[in-house]
């Protein structure tokens, strides 16, 4: 399919594709020219929302968009998330440094606390001396534009994150068909943040790892276009190869949303496998949580429980 990538509006007149780049799977790509093969075509396409963390890949994720981005840091808009994992304040603008110099940029259009996902993770971060006081400094500093939250384990752990008041203009979470079954960001996060004005950034389109894509419950393009279809800013979607870029463009060129009835069948068909929480083991399991945060949490490593 031909046609433009939609873009949505944002704050301040910033408008962003409604497809991101997701930039973890930049680390699991095989070379270097071939992430930077992506990174150009996808802005060559349209994308211009470019996701990131700290702690992906243990930097190498930043460090491959950071160069791939050089000449090209004025066509997008780049976030990339803070791993305090419950650390405060100064750890948090340590990796600041850190990111920015990874990325080779002065400033960041978004920073978002990452994996907001322990239920004591919401006191941590606003307690004194918490996450909270370093997006402040960070801003005030002219480093960041625009702050945020990420989280995919349960909604009750977001509405508490903004049961603190604090005015975040982003929050992003799991949205897809399986979502809206079990422990619902769409249910229950997303007319929340409508209510409050936070633009919703959707991720984990496809399950998170593919899987419910191998086990044939859904197609990669209307896993994609059910994501896309409902309204958040951006669906951050993981791109690891150019195949796989090209498979999210054929659906984001020309874009057309699903109807309800569409989102709502799709729903039905998933619903039984969906129920238990076996497709979303993000919000059912430690496996897909950073090792960072289960460390800062006390939890015990794959080694110690092999033990």
């Amino acid at each position: 399919m031909t046609g433009d990538i939609p873009r949505r509006g944002f704050k301040d007149g910033i408008e962003v594709s409604a497809l991101a780049l997701g930039g973890s799977h930049l680390g699991d790509v095989t070379t270097e020219s071939e992430a930077e093969r992506i990174v150009h075509q996808a802005i060559d396409a349209g994308i211009d929302f470019f996701d990131n963390a700290w702690e992906y890949h243990d930097g190498l994720s930043e460090d491959r968009m950071g160069r791939a981005l050089r000449g090209k840091r004025d066509r997008v808009f780049l976030m990339t998330k803070v791993c305090t994992h419950g650390r405060g304040r100064e750890v948090a603008l340590q990796q600041l440094e850190q990111s920015l110099k990874r990325l080779q940029t002065d400033y960041l259009d978004l920073w978002q606390v990452h994996e907001v996902v322990y239920d004591n993770d919401p006191d941590l971060h606003f307690s004194k001396g918490g996450v909270i006081e370093a997006l402040e400094a960070a801003k005030e500093a002219g480093k960041v534009q625009y702050v945020g939250f990420t989280g995919h384990k349960d909604p009750k752990i977001h509405l508490k994150m903004l049961s603190f008041g604090y005015p975040f203009d982003t929050v992003q979470m799991p949205l897809n068909p399986f979502d809206a079954t079990f422990r619902s960001f769409q249910r229950d996060v997303l007319p929340e943040l409508q209510k409050r004005r936070i633009a919703p950034l959707g991720m984990k389109s496809m399950g998170g790892n593919g899987q419910p894509i191998k086990k044939k419950l859904a197609q990669p393009d209307e896993l994609l276009r059910y994501a896309m279809s409902l309204p958040v800013l951006t669906t951050v979607s993981g791109i690891d190869s150019l195949d796989v870029l090209e498979q999210n463009l054929r659906v984001a060129r020309g874009f057309t949303p699903m109807s309800e009835a569409e989102m709502q069948a799709l729903e039905r068909r998933v619903a039984q496998p969906a129920g238990d929480g076996r497709v979303e083991l993000y919000k059912t399991s430690k496996l897909y949580d950073a090792k960072v945060g289960r460390d800062q949490h006390g939890f015990p490593s794959e080694q110690e429980l092999s033990a």
